[in-house]
């Protein structure tokens, strides 16, 4: 049975889908577990920064799992309960408070490319394989996750990979802007961004994350709160290291105050 794991270590947090024997395919049960995770994360002020992983190399998340189909999406009524399920978590990674890292290893089908592009920044390994699957099960995808699919690929690459179902390489998606890069160790690559987000000004990130959401989302319903929040920045205990470290030539040890 599948299992979503959450860790923390310091100011770095860890959510990882477990599920090999399926290629880490994600339950009904795994995708409330997904948004409770990132419930931790917002949760715990320390946390600066999350990296999602699949379990292995040898998937990221295959999709949802089908097995689940004919009882959890079976008829109309299951398939909103588990297409809210969905929703919420992907919303939960791309609304998160802090910066999310794919890190991003094998195969990323169907539900796990939509988990990825939900994330602000994403990598993969060489031997990566991406795909959206959906015209080939007949599922419908939702409006708001097809927004993510947009504001990364854009409505050429996003109308290919929705009509063809193709498989692309991870050469491929770096092109596509599915990935930032392809990394030879992909998950060494995301522990040492992690930990470089993680010694940066976390409110400064903060804010700059929620203003980048609003602008894609083009959502000007939170503009005061957003501005209140960078306003924050500069009476900040942290911009006053910031300037002190910058004048004294060393690291500055921001505290998120």
């Amino acid at each position: 049975m599948g299992v979503i794991n959450y860790s923390k270590n310091q100011h770095i947090a860890y959510i990882e889908v477990c599920d090999p024997e399926k290629y880490n395919a994600v339950s009904l049960s795994m995708w409330i577990d997904i948004k409770k995770a990132i419930d931790d994360v917002n949760a715990d002020t320390q946390i600066r920064v999350c990296i999602l992983r699949g379990n292995g190399e040898k998937a990221f998340v295959s999709g949802a799992n089908i097995s689940e189909f004919e009882t959890q999406r079976g008829s109309k009524e299951s398939s909103d309960i588990y297409n809210a399920a969905v929703e919420e978590a992907q919303l939960a990674i791309s609304d998160c408070r802090v910066p999310m890292i794919a890190a991003i290893s094998g195969i990323c089908y169907g539900g796990g490319l939509g988990l990825a592009l939900s994330c602000d920044m994403r990598y993969a390994s060489p031997n990566s394989k991406f795909r959206m699957p959906a015209a080939r099960l007949g599922l419908g995808y939702g409006y708001r996750n097809m927004q993510q699919f947009l504001a990364n690929l854009g409505p050429i690459f996003t109308s290919e990979a929705f009509f063809s179902a193709n498989v692309y390489t991870a050469q491929q998606a770096e092109k596509m802007g599915i990935i930032n890069n392809v990394q030879d160790d992909v998950f060494a690559h995301c522990q040492q961004l992690a930990e470089q987000i993680a010694t940066n000004a976390p409110l400064t990130i903060q804010a700059a994350k929620r203003a980048m959401r609003s602008i894609i989302q083009d959502d000007q319903s939170q503009l005061d709160s957003i501005n209140a929040q960078i306003n924050a920045c500069f009476v900040s205990k942290d911009y006053g290291e910031g300037r002190k470290a910058f004048a004294e030539k060393r690291i500055p040890n921001f505290k998120g105050e």
